[in-house]
């Protein structure tokens, strides 16, 4: 008998404590002698949340991979149907440009700029064929019959759609060359609602419903001039989701029979299906979702409970533990305030001034706990920081009025250092104690949208040449000195929200992006130009009368912005902290929602950690 050395080139290893696990791990075995047992880093299959689709839908289509997907048609409500599409990163959602015929219980393949949207439900409107090119949909030819529930694969420009029909199961089967149809060999099975897979040589089709009771547990491969049945899936089922290649897919969710929904997961190797983790539901039925797939890798999103739900799920093989970013609890700042400044790393941060009343109450953040320290000199609300928890820098704010005062921060105490050129308040600022930027804002006189630029060497501020764009105030910002964000904000007349975003590359500033919507007030943001984050705000009626406040958070890639979790809290004009690296992990403190209070939450960015299993004999 072969050794496990000779078979896999490693021994086996002995340890009085688990090793600091990394991926050259996998596949080694080693004994712990402290706890005795056998261990290795082995693949798992498992699903895990990420963020949520803007809103939710059921009975739509993907095309694309896990990291770049796009998620079209469907239904918002019944029998509302939706004509939105969605682009999924690998970590939010970005909203793209509509189909033009709203439908759902479509076919779909491709990819996320080269997508096919194929027949649908209702009639007349069951036969249209769209084409997406990375911002917008133009329709081609339609099918030769009217469908909904074909199951398709392929490409943009050469797919197949099987199956489906307008009263039930048919064996029909239509090829698409890129602008037209033309019949096919028909399939060895009727059915309806299934799922394909591959290429037009070499193909797959499974599942789906033989008519409106039970669904489908046929697979037949297709190889360019032929239809072999193969193993049947575990659980038949119809309106569930999948997809890969001929010989490495994926099934989960759907209807199993009748009213009853399925959880199952299955994976095909060429040869047979096995089931895998169940589909997590959480409290909503999985029938309806949406998303392309790979036997390994998959974006599961939306779905019904009975309802239209938003909830997304990655499927991922590997020898990692995925856990999706989020938000939680931290500890409550003494002093509830808004109009409040920031500085610092999630596990060492400091809050600065803020109102109501007007202060300079300065706080300190060890991860778990704030505790008050030294106050400004001079109390602020509406002011602009940036820096770390020992290397702090405090600028402009109100005094009343807008103020030119600067502070800088040791550690232990501020001390009054060269002010700015021009007084402001609501501005803001990136960069460090030693080489800060502030932008725009309020000032000199108390309404005054500005839209100057300072620079600080450490020892004295510099009027910039370039100012901003547009003038504005209450946006926001991250990054560094010379590779800085600025988004959202308040511009003139006063109540005018804006999703506008500027980069600014240490001299001068370039549009980047917009924000999904305008708004202002934000929680500054953490991170860098390229990875960056923002949460909350308020978007104000346009006489100032009212305000709608958002618990919406999104992510910047350095040219687009997308959904990230939600903050529990609606909330506005807090204290945004993280890090100048990465907008891996953050602070959301302080703020307003109709009074002062004092929540804080952190968020922690998607985190893999390799993880070793236990060996037993079962």
């Amino acid at each position: 008998m072969a050794t496990y050395e000779e078979i896999y080139g490693k021994r086996v290893k002995e340890f009085d404590s688990d090793p600091t696990l990394d991926s050259s791990y996998e596949g080694q075995v080693w004994y712990n002698s402290d706890t005795g047992t056998l261990k290795s880093v082995v693949n798992f299959t498992a699903w895990s949340s990420t963020t949520a689709l803007p809103a939710g839908k059921y009975y739509g289509s993907g095309a694309g991979e896990q990291n770049s997907t796009l998620v079209f048609a469907g239904l918002s409500s019944a029998p509302t149907l939706d004509t939105s599409s969605s682009e999924y990163n690998g970590s939010g959602w970005m909203t793209e440009g509509s189909i033009n015929t709203g439908r759902r219980s479509t076919g779909g393949t491709g990819t996320a700029t080269a997508a096919l949207c194929v027949g649908g439900f209702p009639d007349p409107v069951g036969n249209k064929t769209e084409e997406y090119n990375g911002s917008s949909w133009t329709e081609t030819g339609n099918v030769p019959r009217q469908g909904h529930g074909m199951g398709v694969f392929g490409i943009q420009t050469a797919a197949y759609a099987c199956g489906g029909g307008t009263s039930g199961n048919t064996t029909t089967v239509d090829v698409y060359n890129g602008s037209s149809w033309t019949s096919g060999t028909a399939l060895s099975t009727a059915r309806f609602a299934a799922q394909g897979a591959g290429t037009t040589s070499a193909g797959l089709i499974f599942g789906g419903a033989p008519d409106f009771s039970a669904g489908s547990s046929a697979t037949e491969s297709w190889d360019g001039s032929s239809w072999t049945s193969l193993a049947n899936m575990n659980t038949g089922r119809t309106d569930f989701a999948g997809g890969g290649t001929q010989t490495a897919a994926l099934g989960w969710a759907g209807r199993q029979s009748g009213p009853t929904d399925s959880v199952k997961t299955e994976q095909w190797n060429g040869t047979s299906w096995t089931e895998v983790n169940n589909y997590p539901t959480g409290t909503n039925a999985p029938q309806g979702t949406s998303g392309p797939a790979t036997s390994t890798a998959a974006v599961a999103a939306g779905g019904a409970a009975p309802g239209p739900v938003a909830t997304a799920n990655e499927f991922n093989q590997s020898i990692n533990t995925i856990t999706a970013a989020a938000w939680a609890s931290g500890g409550n700042i003494n002093t509830a305030r808004y109009g409040v400044g920031g500085a610092g790393i999630q596990t060492a941060a400091l809050a600065i001034g803020g109102e109501s009343p007007r202060t300079g109450k300065t706080e300190a953040y060890n991860g778990t706990s704030w505790s008050e320290v030294n106050d400004l000199n001079t109390a602020r609300n509406q002011l602009a920081s940036t820096g770390t928890q020992t290397a702090a820098l405090a600028f402009g704010g109100e005094v009343p009025g807008p103020s030119a005062v600067n502070e800088s921060w040791d550690g232990t105490s501020w001390s009054e250092v060269n002010d700015l050129n021009i007084a402001k308040r609501d501005s803001r600022g990136f960069g460090s104690q030693t080489a800060a930027v502030n932008v725009a804002g309020f000032g000199p006189g108390v309404s005054d949208y500005s839209a100057t630029v300072e620079t600080w060497d450490g020892s004295s501020w510099t009027n910039a040449p370039n100012s901003l764009p547009t003038a504005s105030a209450q946006h926001r910002a991250f990054g560094t000195s010379t590779a800085g964000v600025i988004c959202g904000g308040l511009n003139p007349p006063y109540y005018t929200d804006t999703a506008a975003t500027y980069e600014w590359n240490g001299s001068s500033w370039t549009t980047g992006g917009n924000l999904s919507e305008g708004k202002a007030s934000m929680y500054d943001g953490m991170g860098t130009q390229t990875d960056g984050l923002i949460s909350g705000g308020s978007s104000a009626s346009p006489d100032g009368s009212s305000s709608t406040r958002f618990t919406a958070t999104e992510g910047y890639d350095g040219t687009a912005w997308s959904t990230r979790p939600n903050m529990a809290l609606a909330r506005q004009s807090g204290s945004g902290l993280g890090t100048n690296s990465s907008a891996s992990a953050g602070l959301a403190v302080s703020g307003h929602t109709t009074t002062a209070v004092a929540n804080t939450e952190e968020f922690t960015g998607t985190t893999e950690t390799v993880t070793a299993k236990t060996l037993t004999t079962s």
